[in-house]
C-alpha cells in the first residue's frame, strides 16, 4: 500500500511541475511557448540510467564505470534543462517571470523523477521493472 501512496504523491508532484511549466508558457503576459522544449529534457533524463541499468550486471558493486557515465550524462541533461530557459530569457525570447516559472517546474519535475527512482528502483516486490 505504501507503493500506491508514493505513486499518487509522485503523480501529484509531477502535475504541479507541469503546471508551473504551462503557466510559464500560457499566461497572457508571457504568451511564448519556447520553454515547452524543456519537455525534451524531461523525457531523455532517465535514458542513461535505463541503459546503465541494463548493461551493467554488477548491482552488488558500489560503483561501476557504466553507472558513473550514466550519472555524468544525466547531470548534463539536468543542467541543460535549467540553463535553457535562462538562455532564452537572456536573449529576451521569453520574459524573466516565465523563466522563473519554468525553473520552478524543472525543480519539481526533476525531484519527482529522482523520487520515482528512489521509491521504485530498489528491485523489491513493488518495482517499476515489473511494469
Amino acid at each position: 500500500m505504501a507503493g500506491i501512496k508514493a505513486l499518487v504523491g509522485l503523480s501529484f508532484s509531477g502535475a504541479i511541475g507541469l503546471t508551473f511549466l504551462m503557466l510559464g508558457c500560457a499566461l497572457e503576459y508571457y504568451g511564448v511557448y519556447w520553454p515547452m522544449f524543456v519537455l525534451i529534457f524531461y523525457f531523455i533524463c532517465p535514458i542513461p540510467h535505463f541503459i546503465a541499468r541494463r548493461v551493467s550486471d554488477d548491482s552488488d558493486a558500489a560503483s561501476s564505470a557504466c553507472r558513473e557515465l550514466a550519472y555524468f550524462f544525466t547531470t548534463g541533461i539536468v543542467v541543460s534543462a535549467f540553463g535553457f530557459p535562462i538562455i532564452l530569457a537572456r536573449v529576451e525570447a521569453i520574459k524573466w517571470g516565465a523563466c522563473g516559472l519554468v525553473l520552478a517546474g524543472n525543480a519539481v519535475i526533476f525531484l519527482t523523477i529522482l523520487g520515482f527512482f528512489l521509491v521504485f528502483g530498489r528491485g523489491d516486490d513493488f518495482s517499476w521493472e515489473q511494469w
